[in-house]
């Protein structure tokens, strides 16, 4: 795979990286209604395959935040089509990383020692490249250490990033007026925690300490002596990536016991906790040889507040949802409802919350569910595409729901998708066991 030696970190000159990208799309459209002409039976997908390919190599070189949104986009499998998924999901995990001299540059700012001169070895050579940072292997008195190195100008660079996609955004999602500013400043605030990585060992240790009695779940042991707020030590931890793991296994008993795991640890993060790991795609797990859950990353960890927690969990019970009064009462809290809807307004996201939380709730509504049944996540995108093509939608003021709702459905999507990956069956209330060993001690 190629290196890269440097990083455009200047507003023009990432906006201008994204500008060219823009106009290779462009063409791509040109080209397409052209062949259309031509052959009107023709399909969309080698547009999606050409824009896919040509967005996420612009992406790729910014880095960083920019980066970050292929991958939160990637775990949608529901609302993309399958090339933007399958080409995004590189970012995961797979994208080129920084040269030999820049990761030398970059220790000699935080250490004042180029890696040599730190660890008994290390490999120049990195092992995985993500969005933020990239992981390196290395040893120190005969233990062996993942050290992860995060992209130069990358936390500097995030603000910029973010008003350059604002409007997009602002356009895709039909968000209105000063008041849709709570969400961008969410993600901002939350892709500049994941930016600093003492508060990231910091989240790792507590997550860790905490969880540690789930069973079949593994965390690996951090070291700060070898961390800064831009470079991070831990245990190398054996494994398989998980979404490397689940197209070669056959066991539907291993399959069960990790997705077990997985469930029960973010339903204990999130019931226990109130705080709750808000990246969950492949990337950030491993599956060791005894068919263990290993949990590598917490640079993204989303704390739940009780006036969100109440609400957002109240109306996951089927009785509630089909209580219309305390319906009404659990969309008021959330903000999903507002004092200045319309009737019209009112009624119709009344409507489309309760189609919503109907089908995305039904697994915490039965006592086992099958995460490998199709019949359900086709349910999901199939909503997912009616509503986003609903024109009496892009009438409304799209500014709806508590900002914590951005983290918190992302969480639960991409659990979900795990889930889904792994074909796993699920035992839901499983996880209670370790709430009332929680509160007994």
């Amino acid at each position: 795979m190629n290196t890269i030696d440097s990083i455009p970190t200047g507003k023009i000159s990432r906006a201008a990286k994204l500008v060219k990208t823009g106009v290779k799309v462009g063409g791509n459209y040109l080209k397409y209604y052209g062949e259309k002409l031509v052959n009107p039976e023709i399909s969309k997908d080698q547009l999606n395959e050409s824009n896919a390919e040509d967005i996420y190599d612009g992406l790729k070189s910014l880095k960083g935040s920019a980066l970050k949104a292929a991958q939160m986009l990637s775990m949608e499998k529901n609302l993309l089509p399958n090339a933007y998924v399958e080409k995004f999901s590189l970012s995961q995990f797979s994208v080129p990383p920084l040269s030999a001299p820049l990761v030398r540059k970059t220790f000699k700012k935080y250490f004042g020692k180029v890696p040599t001169e730190l660890f008994d070895e290390f490999s120049e050579n990195s092992v995985n490249a993500a969005s933020i940072g990239q992981v390196h292997k290395a040893v120190k008195n005969g233990k062996t250490l993942a050290v992860k190195i995060q992209y130069p100008g990358v936390a500097d660079s995030i603000s910029s990033d973010l008003a350059i996609v604002k409007p997009i955004a602002m356009r895709m999602f039909n968000l209105q007026g000063a008041d849709s500013e709570k969400y961008f400043k969410e993600v901002e605030y939350k892709l500049k925690e994941e930016t600093d990585y003492k508060l990231e060992i910091k989240q790792s240790k507590e997550i860790s300490e905490a969880c540690s009695h789930i069973q079949n779940l593994k965390f690996p042991q951090y070291y700060e002596e070898f961390s800064t707020d831009r470079i991070l030590t831990m245990d190398w931890m054996k494994g398989m990536h998980l979404s490397e793991w689940t197209p070669i296994n056959k066991d539907q008993e291993a399959a069960d016991k990790i997705g077990q795991a997985l469930w029960d640890f973010y339903l204990y993060q999130i019931h226990v906790l109130r705080k709750v790991h808000a990246d969950p795609h492949p990337g950030n797990f491993l599956i060791n040889d005894e068919k263990e859950l290993i949990a590598i990353d917490f640079g993204c960890m989303k704390e739940i507040p009780e006036d969100f927690y109440t609400p957002y969990f109240n109306l996951a019970k089927a009785e509630n949802i089909n209580n219309p009064e305390l319906f009404e009462k659990g969309l008021t809290e959330l903000e999903i409802l507002r004092k200045d809807d319309s009737l019209e307004e009112r009624q119709y996201f009344s409507r489309l919350f309760h189609e919503m939380l109907r089908l995305f709730t039904k697994p915490f509504n039965e006592e086992h569910f099958d995460f490998s049944d199709k019949s359900f996540f086709s349910e999901i995108a199939a909503l997912g595409e009616k509503y986003a093509k609903s024109t009496e939608l892009r009438k409304m003021n799209g500014n709806r729901g508590s900002k914590h709702f951005l983290y918190i459905n992302r969480t639960f999507f991409g659990l979900y998708n795990l889930l889904h990956e792994l074909k796993a069956k699920v035992k839901i209330n499983s996880y209670q066991k370790y709430l009332d060993e929680a509160y007994q001690s």
